[in-house]
């Protein structure tokens, strides 16, 4: 069991490499495209696309298997980055774009899969937190060398490099995880899941606590690089370094964290979660200056926020399911899909009338209040 854990770990660390070196630039890289204010409709797209796929996630499973479906989306997520490094065509990058970004969304849910399985009779919370510690340790490696390579080849180069990872993913996929045994995976259809969710309000209530989440990965994903590059002036090596301190919370709090939500719950935690994160989205608009320092911290410190949130909606939730309910599973991790059609299509509007870029902060700030709302009737599971 703990050879398999240290698998899964490996595996998700490549994975996070693959994610972490372009989820950043992806944004810039289709403003190249389409322009600034209209890189939301194709993240709209794609998402819709990958909720549906999603909702279909049990019926693959049961013909593939979870080791095959893995394998499968990462030759996809392959081909489409090698793609998007060598298109010079509109059309041809977002078809690609959308493959990815719908293949990311599968290899998510059967890691979690993998994850569940693997974790039987042990401490969701602790395990949950040292899994996230890993690949967001990803995410620091791959910010701390993105931007020399980007400024070496460009956007091909961080394409091709972030490609090679899935060959190495594959791999581990292949070799090492031919021990699994896929358990019955129960065919939810999606009204009936969402019924469950309804019915279950703490269920509901962590669902929507991941929804402002990834809400607001979506929208600091997609429009705080471009507000750094453009408007406060760093270039890309600058924009690596600020993005590779903000996210050292995720490597420093995740494991403490994890195990402290199976000792007092994770209500308190979240409420914490919450309220550091709105204060510090709120401060991002009064700084003008283009000081390197000024902005890793107060980028950090909304990743404290982050970071707090995200392993506590991860043990909360996989304390109350199983991994053989994959229509729960993957409406769970739905929710990054549907923030990036929400967070576009209210970021639309906001561009096009409000008189700066920066009033997007306030905006997000005030959503991130009403996330925590939401916390404040959910009751905490041993």
């Amino acid at each position: 069991m703990k050879h398999n854990r240290k698998i899964i770990y490996l595996a998700g660390f490549l994975f996070s490499m693959t994610l972490a070196l372009v989820s950043y630039i992806n944004s810039s890289f289709l403003e190249n495209y389409v322009g600034k204010n209209y890189v939301g409709i194709i993240y709209i797209v794609a998402s819709i696309i990958t909720i549906v796929g999603l909702s279909e996630m049990p019926r693959i499973l049961t013909r593939l298997g979870n080791r095959v479906t893995i394998m499968l989306f990462c030759f996809f997520i392959f081909i489409s980055l090698v793609t998007l490094a060598f298109t010079n065509s509109a059309l041809v990058a977002i078809i690609f774009f959308i493959l990815y970004f719908i293949s990311t969304g599968f290899v998510v849910a059967s890691l979690d899969i993998f994850i569940e399985d693997f974790s039987k009779n042990s401490p969701i919370g602790g395990l949950r937190g040292l899994y996230l510690t890993v690949t967001n340790g990803a995410w620091i490696v791959a910010q701390v060398i993105s931007g020399s390579i980007i400024a070496k080849s460009s956007f091909s180069g961080i394409y091709l490099f972030s490609a090679s990872f899935m060959v190495l993913m594959f791999i581990v996929s292949n070799l090492f995880l031919n021990n699994f045994k896929d358990p019955e995976y129960k065919k939810f259809p999606i009204l009936r899941t969402i019924k469950s969710f309804i019915k279950n309000k703490n269920i509901s209530r962590i669902y929507f606590s991941n929804l402002f989440l990834q809400f607001f990965y979506a929208w600091m994903v997609i429009y705080s690089p471009i507000y750094l590059h453009e408007y406060i002036g760093f270039g890309w090596n600058k924009i690596g370094f600020i993005f590779a301190i903000m996210l050292i919370p995720f490597v420093v709090v995740d494991i403490p964290l994890g195990k402290l939500s199976d000792k007092i719950g994770e209500k308190k935690m979240l409420i914490v979660g919450f309220s550091i994160i709105a204060i510090s989205v709120l401060v991002i608009p009064f700084i003008k200056e283009p000081a390197l320092f000024i902005w890793a911290f107060a980028l950090f410190a909304t990743r404290i926020g982050a970071a707090t949130i995200e392993i506590m909606n991860d043990s909360y939730f996989f304390k109350v399911t199983k991994e053989e309910n994959a229509g729960e599973v993957s409406f769970f991790r739905n929710a990054p899909f549907v923030a990036y059609v929400i967070a576009p299509l209210l970021a639309l509007p906001i561009l096009l009338l409000v008189p700066s870029f920066k009033y997007i902060f306030f905006v997000l700030s005030a959503i991130m209040l009403i996330g925590l709302l939401n916390i404040l009737k959910l009751k905490d599971v041993k």
